[in-house]
Order: structure tokens, then sequence, then C-alpha cells
């Protein structure tokens, strides 16, 4: 997956727990879903373009 995909599908999950928040609220099992998500998406992209970049 090339950087610039992934920046995407990021921000479009960004946007995705943003809206469920709004309609489940914080705690809901649904919005910790999609939390996981986004975590996991966040996770893919600091081990494959920031790991290297720390002093």
């Amino acid at each position: 997956m090339l950087k610039q995909e992934l920046l995407e599908l990021i921000e479009e999950k960004r946007l995705e727990l943003f809206l469920v928040v709004l309609k489940n609220g914080l705690s809901s099992h649904i919005t910790v879903k999609h939390s996981q998500e986004l975590d996991r998406l966040l996770n893919l992209y600091n081990t494959k373009y920031l790991k290297n970049n720390i002093n």
C-alpha cells in the first residue's frame, strides 16, 4: 500500500469514527470497533513510514 493511499484510508476512518461517536457515543461497542480499526491503520503508518525517522 502506498503512503498516500494509507493516509487517505486514515482520514476516511477518522471521519467514520467521528460520525459513529456523534450517533452512538464514546463508549458504544461500534465506536470502540471503529477506534480499533483507526488504531490499526495508524500503527501501520507509524511502522512503515515513521519508525526509521526517529533519532
